[in-house]
């Protein structure tokens, strides 16, 4: 039998995460703390961010997701912890859930094209 209050609560504590996400991530990864770029929270969604941190290279971004995920981390009590998984690049974003770019694990070379 579902319980829509827990249901309501964990959402809305994700909604929660995914704001103090952006907020962190806006904050620390800019121009003013000596990064070349303002860092951009483009989407978040259950349990994803997506970030622009405006560098032009996948092991850039690569580097900056790990560091981002390492450091926001430790603003969330634990066990809560944010897991740097992939970089899109190039990236196309249509609406929510709908989105299409080249999927990168490794620097070197894409995975495949991912397409929601």
């Amino acid at each position: 039998m579902p319980c829509l209050e827990i249901s309501a609560s964990v959402t809305s504590f994700g909604r929660l995460m995914i704001e103090q996400t952006k907020l962190h991530v806006e904050s620390k990864f800019n121009i003013a703390n000596g990064y070349k770029h303002d860092a951009v929270v483009i989407y978040g969604d259950t349990d994803s961010v997506m970030c622009k941190f405006g560098v032009s290279t996948v092991t850039e971004a690569m580097e900056l997701g790990r560091k981002a995920a390492e450091i926001i981390s430790e603003e969330f009590p634990k066990p809560i912890r944010l897991e740097f998984e992939k970089v899109y690049c190039p990236y196309l974003l249509i609406n929510k859930k709908r989105y299409a770019g080249l999927y990168f694990t490794k620097p070197d070379r894409h995975d495949k094209m991912d397409c929601k």
